[in-house]
């Protein structure tokens, strides 16, 4: 159920709030410019409209037949924008993660994010922990590599994200990312998504590879539904029976999340194709679609990477692709603003 109350109401917000508490709801308040949107969470079939739509300051009251409810367009109709250390992802901004796939040692880590912020990344990625189809591949260096991300977000100024995959690693990783990223195998791991969802640092949830439009909210839901509504989605491809590349991508979902939700998605190009030379056009494309931002692996030195070297750009790569897909990216928005 979501109730639009007029701005400068705090008196009647706090009355809603007491009256939805003795119901057993649960009260997320979205501010806006001109009003403001309260969301009530729980079971609330059996809740009459007309127990709100009396109340001082009330415009409208109605139901969200989705079950995504505070993930829901209807929920908030204005775009949410997620900022970090003044770095925007969301609405109009078009904001490009880049780095190493994982962080191997200080010189590979220090080397590419020196360049993919000179080259025009607003955040830096980088994996400590990393889930591999083979457990004799190269796993992460843990807490070490965190202290190396620490280190290159002092030299370089960019936020860090990076993925937690274990509860036993959320202080660790809370202590040292800006953004915390939950992987596309861990996206309906509804134990850790609460957990994330009960923290205040944004979340940067990846689809699963199986796993439907719907699906993906939902599992956005759960992260929201503990009260962290600064929740961005990330489409990194899907799985199909095509076996070119390493996952098919879908642009389509772009459109779709923008018309049902107002969290913002990215495209992560470099596990959606699985191959360098793919890596731009997916980019520039997902720039045209109106995609909120990109996340790039980029490596100082791809054929040495101890993993996803041939999904990894070089830095001068990037530089090239990040030019291409910001003027793609501004062509959209005049067009759209006229």
């Amino acid at each position: 159920m979501v109730i639009v109350i007029k701005k400068d109401q705090g008196h009647e917000i706090d009355m809603i709030k007491q009256k939805a508490k003795k119901l057993g709801l649960q009260v997320i308040i979205t501010y806006g410019q001109g009003q403001n949107i309260l969301a009530l969470v729980g079971d609330t079939q059996k809740i009459e409209l007309q127990q709100f739509e009396g109340m001082r300051g009330v415009e409208k009251v109605y139901r969200i037949q989705e079950p995504y409810k505070l993930a829901s367009r209807y929920a908030n109709r204005i775009d949410s924008i997620i900022e970090v250390e003044g770095k925007k992802i969301g609405g109009d901004h078009f904001a490009i993660i880049a780095g190493p796939c994982s962080v191997e040692n200080e010189d590979q880590l220090m080397n590419t994010a020196i360049k993919v912020k000179e080259y025009g990344a607003d955040f830096l990625r980088g994996g400590a922990f990393k889930p591999r189809t083979s457990p004799y591949s190269f796993q992460g260096l843990g807490l070490e590599a965190l202290k190396l991300l620490r280190q290159a977000k002092k030299e370089t100024g960019l936020p860090i994200i990076t993925e937690l995959m274990d509860l036993h690693d959320l202080e660790d990783v809370y202590e040292y990312a800006d953004i915390i990223q939950i992987g596309a195998r861990n996206m309906q791991n509804f134990s850790l998504l609460k957990e994330v969802g009960r923290g205040k640092k944004p979340v940067l949830l990846k689809r699963g590879m199986s796993s439907t439009i719907k699906e993906f909210l939902m599992s956005a839901e759960y992260i929201m539904s503990e009260g962290n509504e600064r929740v961005i989605l990330c489409e990194r491809g899907i799985r199909t029976f095509e076996n070119y590349l390493r996952n098919t991508l879908d642009l389509n979902v772009v459109t779709a999340i923008k018309s049902m939700s107002h969290l913002p998605i990215i495209i992560d190009p470099s596990h959606a194709t699985g191959r360098v030379e793919m890596v731009e056009p997916a980019s520039r494309a997902s720039a045209a679609i109106g995609a909120h931002g990109l996340m790039i692996e980029v490596h100082n030195n791809p054929l040495e990477a101890l993993c996803d070297g041939p999904q990894s750009l070089t830095p001068e790569e990037f530089k090239k692709l990040n030019q291409s897909v910001r003027r793609i990216h501004e062509m959209v928005r005049e067009d759209m603003s006229c």
